[in-house]
């Protein structure tokens, strides 16, 4: 089930808010620029499947979102616990980074908890498959995928170059709970 806590920044410890309904979760989020949606997997891929793999079962979304919206750019993230790099792929994404260019992220196994950063406000979602976020370009955010990772997420960005993460420096991350806390 996909969760949203809400916490302002001065009190990681405690969310104002946790929603775990859909619609209550897309209209909090909507209120920040925000899209969030539940969408229909067409194939099934495991955790750990390769890039290409992942790219061709879902070739057909992608292909639309490409033609219909602009996008120029996909990337896949697909760890497993035997990911030969997950402890480094995991500490890089643990760090608040942001993408020059509107993002798509669409989750097609496994589960991860993205932290939004927006104002004097941190919006955590525990996205799991099925889970689609609309990111504009220029928000902080960090995706924590917890201690045994297990997640594949496809995101499309609006530009090549926006696909490349700029990190703030801000460790604003490490103040709030992470998937596994």
């Amino acid at each position: 089930m996909s969760i949203l806590f809400v916490y302002h920044v001065a009190t990681p410890d405690t969310p104002n808010k946790v929603l775990t309904h859909a619609d209550d979760i897309a209209s909090t989020l909507a209120e920040q620029g925000v899209g969030f949606e539940r969408w229909q997997a067409s194939t099934r891929v495991e955790a750990g499947t390769s890039a290409a793999e992942v790219t061709a079962a879902y070739q057909g979304q992608i292909d639309s979102w490409m033609t219909a919206e602009g996008y120029a750019q996909v990337e896949v993230l697909s760890v497993n616990r035997e990911h030969p790099q997950k402890d480094a792929v995991a500490g890089r994404l643990r760090d608040e980074y942001r993408h020059d260019a509107d993002e798509i992220r669409l989750f097609a196994a496994g589960r991860g908890l993205l932290g939004l950063h927006i104002g004097d406000y941190v919006y955590t979602v525990l996205c799991e498959k099925h889970d689609l976020l609309r990111i504009p370009a220029g928000m902080p955010r960090w995706f924590d995928l917890g201690e045994e990772p297990r997640v594949v997420a496809i995101s499309l960005f609006k530009t090549a170059s926006g696909a490349v993460a700029q990190v703030t420096g801000r460790d604003i991350a490490q103040a709030f709970p992470g998937l596994d806390d």
